[in-house]
């Protein structure tokens, strides 16, 4: 018969640390939130319900500015641009972030350098690269000009399909590095037994892919698309520099819809209206999309291993 020692037996098992001993470090970002991002919030809704030119009095008008919204054309319009760029964009961006993030996730040694050239976009400003692509692309002294192709002198920013189109092709060039970041470091968290494993089994690179990489990318995926879709709710400094909204508002998305309306038509009411309503897509997008992950939204990607 095996005795504990009477110290050992009347000891207690260790308690875990009391979640509230460090709740404490949720304070400063709790404050930031509410001071930036909650008291705005609720002026920008309350704003909704005034007329003010942003420079006289405010005065309360009710619904009046809502009415006007949700029934404008334009407005729906603009709306409807916004998703199809939404769209657009995530069925462009994911496919090439996925396969650059397992093409850069290799431990070769060029790929190093590869990486390094795919992140370049995201040191750059999205002013900077619309000034820069609205160069490029001028007929008569971009790239045409200079490098003698008579094709490419085309009216980019001038016919509404083309530029529709470059807008979608300059988008996927700046934010593709920031998603294949993020494929990358999912790709690399997936143990190596696993494709080991499926070697073994006789599976060639392909049918890893689509039955090890892709399912254990799940959670990966989810993220990079609800960033992408939150994300396309806020391409207004790209497209104010690129296109202006042109032309024939071919390009005049929601947001920069609320900065002419509040900023160039002096209606700040209406203009806050459009945020609100940004403000409701993006957070609908988010519980959505966060939704298609399952209840355990705590659960590691790594589930069969």
């Amino acid at each position: 018969m095996v005795t504990v020692p009477a110290a050992r037996a009347g000891r207690r098992p260790a308690r875990a640390p009391a979640a509230g001993g460090i709740s404490w470090l949720a304070v400063p970002a709790l404050v930031m939130f509410v001071a930036f991002g909650l008291i705005p919030l609720v002026g920008v809704l309350g704003l909704s319900f005034t007329h003010w030119d942003g420079i006289g009095a405010i005065t309360y008008t009710g619904i009046d500015n809502w009415v006007v919204g949700l029934t404008d054309p334009g407005l729906w319009r603009a709306f409807g641009l916004t998703i199809l760029i939404m769209v657009l964009s995530w069925l462009i961006q994911t496919p090439i972030s996925l396969l650059l993030g397992v093409f850069t996730a290799g431990t070769q040694r060029y790929r190093a350098l590869l990486a390094v050239l795919y992140f370049l976009p995201l040191l750059l400003s999205s002013a900077a690269i619309a000034v820069a692509y609205k160069a490029l692309l001028d007929p008569n002294f971009g790239l045409a000009a200079g490098l003698g192709l008579p094709f490419l002198a085309q009216n980019w920013l001038g016919d509404p399909t083309l530029a529709f189109g470059v807008v979608l092709f300059v988008i996927a060039w700046q934010f593709v590095p920031f998603h294949t970041l993020i494929y990358q470091g999912g790709v690399r968290q997936i143990p190596r037994s696993m494709y080991e494993a499926a070697q073994l089994d006789g599976a060639g690179r392909v049918a890893q892919f689509f039955h090890i990489t892709l399912p254990q990318l799940k959670y990966t995926i989810i993220t990079s698309s609800t960033l992408m879709a939150v994300g396309s709710l806020t391409y207004f400094d790209l497209i104010f520099v690129l296109t202006g909204g042109g032309p024939a508002n071919a390009t005049r998305i929601l947001p920069l819809e609320m900065y002419l309306t509040g900023f160039k038509a002096n209606q700040m009411g209406l203009a806050s209206v459009i945020a609100v309503v940004l403000v409701l897509v993006g957070l609908a997008l988010a519980l959505f999309l966060q939704r298609l992950g399952g209840k355990d939204r705590s659960a590691s990607q790594l589930e069969g291993a």
